[in-house]
């Protein structure tokens, strides 16, 4: 980034020092050419009159061909003008040569006209290497506010999390205290432990497989004590999550939506069932639960909220072919599938 903005700023300088180099050049080959007889006013007029219709060429190619011709893919119609912006100032240099030395060398017309076409390609080549330079540039710069914006929008969904996941928590350990249960000091302390991951460990944008799932068992056991007896409650893990790495707090959101409408006391047949199998450095999650048909759609704006975070934060730190989330809704029974690519340790 540096290189780049004191390449910017120093451009006029290294024109003229290409310029520079050119005219100390020309005015080396005349020293040579005249068996090293040096005519300082002479040899320096045409060093001059050479790099002036060099320059001529040049920037007639850089300002107006190239943006309007080859920038638009003319390129017949560049190719062609090149030539003709190439030959008139070969012919302009021996012109006024002849004004100059008072003699004509048309031999020498061949030897400006590619002289011309060096220099010519030469500045074109510097183009398009800093024109690159600076497209490269605008694609960084453009490239880290996007980066920026993205995880300024990621915290504010982790923001987000916190405090649902919490008051649903406490909602929990209320109805313990409310029937004087023991349980209550030890779902305290489990929900401790679930607050120190929901606050610290998952602040990483990924963290270890074995600590979220971890997390998921504390958090159906701390959830199960507002189930009713009859409910139906599974959860089976298949596959060694080993080295492997998940975004933290992926499965919160589905299982604390089946445990809010799966464990309702008037159906006998209400059931939650979680499943998370690992295979190689893919895993499936799958939440079914049963759901009553009558019920009427809930007002709670805080239970839209999790399952909408957590399909904004797959989409922010997957690629496309990397996840696949399915939700379905189909009386009596509500399902979530999703399939992740896993990240390993490195």
């Amino acid at each position: 980034m540096g290189f780049i903005k004191n390449f910017q700023r120093f451009k006029l300088l290294l024109q003229v020092l290409f310029w520079g180099s050119s005219l100390a050049f020309a005015l080396a080959s005349f020293y040579v050419a005249s068996d090293y007889h040096f005519n300082l006013g002479t040899d320096i007029l045409r060093a001059l009159i050479l790099n002036a219709g060099l320059a001529l060429g040049v920037y007639i190619n850089l300002l107006v061909l190239i943006p309007k011709l080859l920038r638009k893919k003319y390129y017949i119609f560049y190719a062609f003008w090149l030539l003709i912006t190439m030959a008139v100032s070969s012919l302009l240099i021996l012109s006024l040569f002849f004004v100059l030395q008072h003699f004509n060398r048309p031999h020498l017309f061949s030897t400006y006209f590619f002289t011309t076409g060096f220099y010519v390609g030469i500045t074109s080549l510097a183009k398009f290497v800093h024109e690159w330079i600076e497209m490269q540039d605008i694609a960084l710069r453009y490239h880290k506010v996007e980066r920026q914006k993205l995880e300024a929008e990621l915290n504010t969904l982790k923001a987000q999390i916190n405090p649902h996941f919490l008051f649903n928590s406490l909602n929990n350990i209320y109805s313990l205290a409310l029937s004087n249960s023991s349980k209550t000091p030890q779902m305290i302390l489990k929900l401790s432990d679930l607050m120190r991951h929901v606050l610290y460990e998952s602040r990483e944008n990924y963290i270890s497989l074995k600590k979220e799932i971890s997390f998921i068992e504390n958090f159906i056991e701390l959830q199960r004590i507002r189930l009713p007896e009859n409910t139906d409650l599974r959860f089976e893990l298949h596959g060694d999550p080993g080295n492997q790495r998940i975004i933290p707090l992926i499965f919160e959101p589905f299982v604390d939506n089946a445990f809010k409408h799966g464990c309702k006391s008037i159906n006998p047949d209400s059931f939650i069932h979680i499943s998370i199998r690992i295979e190689q450095e893919w895993l499936r999650f799958t939440c079914e639960n049963s759901f009553e048909p009558t019920e009427p759609p809930t007002k709670d704006k805080a239970h839209g909220i999790g399952l909408e975070n957590a399909k904004k934060r797959l989409a922010f730190l997957y690629k496309e072919e990397d996840y696949h989330l399915e939700i379905r809704s189909k009386e009596p029974i509500f399902s979530v599938a999703l399939n992740l690519k896993l990240k390993t340790n490195q």
